[in-house]
């Protein structure tokens, strides 16, 4: 396939993506845990109605997930001593950001990692009109890896890898990218960073 995808360099609107990029620092989560006996009181602030917070073990399976119902303070009681010996970590996924707070768990004792709690910015993709943007910081320099396919509507169900690139050793990431024969069809973005994968696709 010719001419699906052109990657536009920097100096392109770039006030625009920074913009974007700065809003990122308005997102860190607040969160206060109260760790008593048989207990843990988790509280966030600056929720919104839909913010995704779970418990996850070790390799990464679901034990807990709930969406939070409404906006602004959220505060709960866990008995995470019920939990087999292990780690585990709770998981707050917002809007543009997936904030981690490991735990573990040892004869009956919850003990809280303050020192792996940490910040997972989401790439973030908005297009307007046949323009692709795709923002994402990142504090410690993480990798990022960004592949693009394209379905035609000619071939449904047959999707194409129309461009691919890894982007190392930068806190702010921003990219531009021009779609063509963007209403030929659908674009599927796919990111790759800090072991997490987001998917959007542009119809």
């Amino acid at each position: 396939m010719k001419n699906v995808i052109k990657h536009l360099r920097k100096g392109i609107l770039m006030v625009t993506i920074f913009a974007t990029t700065l809003s990122f620092a308005n997102e860190v989560s607040v969160f206060t845990i109260k760790n008593e006996a048989d207990k843990t009181s988790l509280t966030l602030t600056d929720v919104k109605k839909g913010n995704l917070l779970s418990i996850k073990d070790e390799n990464g399976i679901v034990l807990y997930k709930e969406f939070i119902q409404r906006s602004g303070s959220y505060t709960k009681g866990f008995d995470l001593t019920e939990l087999p010996n292990g780690a585990y970590l709770f998981e707050v996924d917002k809007d543009v950001e997936i904030s981690i707070i490991p735990f573990t768990v040892e004869a009956d004792s919850v003990t809280f990692d303050e020192a792996g709690e940490k910040v997972i910015y989401k790439p973030v993709t908005r297009v307007v009109g046949d323009l692709l943007y795709v923002t994402k910081l990142s504090l410690d320099e993480a990798p990022l890896e960004i592949d693009i396919y394209f379905e035609s509507d000619e071939v449904n169900g047959s999707s194409e890898s129309v461009y691919s690139e890894k982007i190392e050793n930068s806190k702010i990431i921003e990219r531009v990218y021009k779609l063509e024969d963007i209403k030929d069809g659908k674009f599927e973005i796919v990111c790759h960073s800090e072991g997490r994968i987001f998917t959007k696709t542009i119809n």
